[in-house]
């Protein structure tokens, strides 16, 4: 494994690691929403929540550069108040995996959120503890495993996101090149076999790990 690798596989875990702390409150705040309340509101919500797995990823990936690209109104509202400038950026390349991965995220947290029993949230509310007090101190206990798991699947599909990367990212070495977009760089390249197998086995291992994780948690919050 020589530097380049590793910086990618470095870079990969950051654009992850990113994308879930963009996603994390919003995802959370979507399936509390869904978990909890009734309306015509929510099936709204709902489908469009799941909308990024259904879109193909590059029509995902063309979206985000019509809105926050460096012609997009979004991107230069950016540009003009801070100076910045998303799309063709690791902030970019985490926004894209995000938004793919945050179908997960919501359905993982959604599923923990309905498991935690509503007495003990009524009980709360009786004694005069407030929505947000409720959630601290009942429902996130309660639901924290299936929260870690659907974090756990969520930060696994972001390290393998392609599709919405890399055309809202684009392929740029050492700058949005995760490994999914240099495994993709070296089936084109003559001489670039090692490395692609080991960047394929490294991508395997992470999704195998991550899958464990969250089976093994998912099977805790089953039998909690």
């Amino acid at each position: 494994m020589d530097a380049l690798e590793w910086s990618i596989i470095v870079l990969s875990v950051q654009v992850a690691l990113l994308s879930i702390a963009i996603t994390l409150i919003p995802a959370m705040v979507t399936a509390w929403y869904l978990a909890r309340k009734r309306s015509v509101l929510t099936f709204f919500i709902e489908n469009l929540t799941q909308l990024p797995l259904v879109l193909p990823p590059v029509v995902t990936g063309l979206l985000l550069l019509f809105f926050l690209g460096p012609n997009g109104a979004g991107g230069r509202m950016l540009h003009e108040l801070f100076g910045l400038q998303i799309a063709f950026t690791s902030i970019g390349a985490a926004i894209a995996a995000g938004i793919m991965a945050f179908p997960l995220l919501v359905q993982t947290f959604r599923v923990a959120i309905e498991q935690v029993d509503t007495e003990w949230e009524e009980a709360a509310l009786v004694y005069g503890g407030g929505r947000w007090a409720i959630f601290r101190w009942v429902t996130f206990p309660l639901a924290a495993k299936g929260v870690i798991a659907g974090i756990i699947l969520g930060f696994a599909r972001a390290v393998g996101e392609f599709g919405a990367t890399i055309v809202f990212a684009g392929n740029i070495p050492g700058r949005t090149q995760t490994i999914p977009l240099a495994v993709f760089t070296r089936l084109g390249q003559v001489g670039t076999e090692s490395s692609l197998i080991r960047l394929v086995i490294v991508a395997i291992t992470l999704s195998i790990l991550s899958l464990s994780v969250h089976a093994y948690l998912s099977s805790r919050l089953s039998h909690s």
